[in-house]
């Protein structure tokens, strides 16, 4: 009876953090190593339309942060460079556009307005303005 007891508590204690962890941690844990979404012209393509309706005014269409719609007196981002302030990496970019830019949040966290799965296309489109640029 008491090995019940000990087992119950411990998956009651596992299912507890399980239950604790946000959906970015959820989501960064399940791509640790990188990308879960390969950068197929379809995946490309899709992210190439969600960076124009959401991302383009602000960071322009080819994404050099000539877009004309950040805060005031911000420099935004220019994507198509080799310079990233907010991280580098597939896993840093995703958290950076589903949490925002903190403390001052002059980029605005997406969580809950972009799916994961459309994060992810966008970082293939992202990925391949850059690639675009120094070609």
């Amino acid at each position: 009876m008491r090995y019940a007891f000990v087992a119950c508590s411990g998956l009651f204690l596992l299912v507890a953090c399980v239950m604790a962890l946000s959906a970015t941690d959820a989501a960064l844990m399940a791509a640790q190593k990188g990308n879960p979404i390969p950068a197929t012209e379809e995946s490309i393509t899709k992210g190439r339309q969600i960076f124009q309706r959401f991302c383009r005014s602000c960071h322009g269409a080819e994404g050099r942060g000539d877009g004309g719609g950040g805060p005031d007196g911000v420099q935004v981002a220019n994507l198509a460079d080799d310079k990233w302030d907010h991280g580098s990496t597939d896993v840093e970019i995703f958290k950076t556009i589903k949490e925002g830019v903190p403390p001052d949040m002059y980029m605005e966290p997406w969580e809950g307005r972009i799916s994961d799965d459309d994060i992810w296309n966008t970082i293939n489109y992202i990925r391949d303005l850059g690639k675009r640029a120094k070609g």
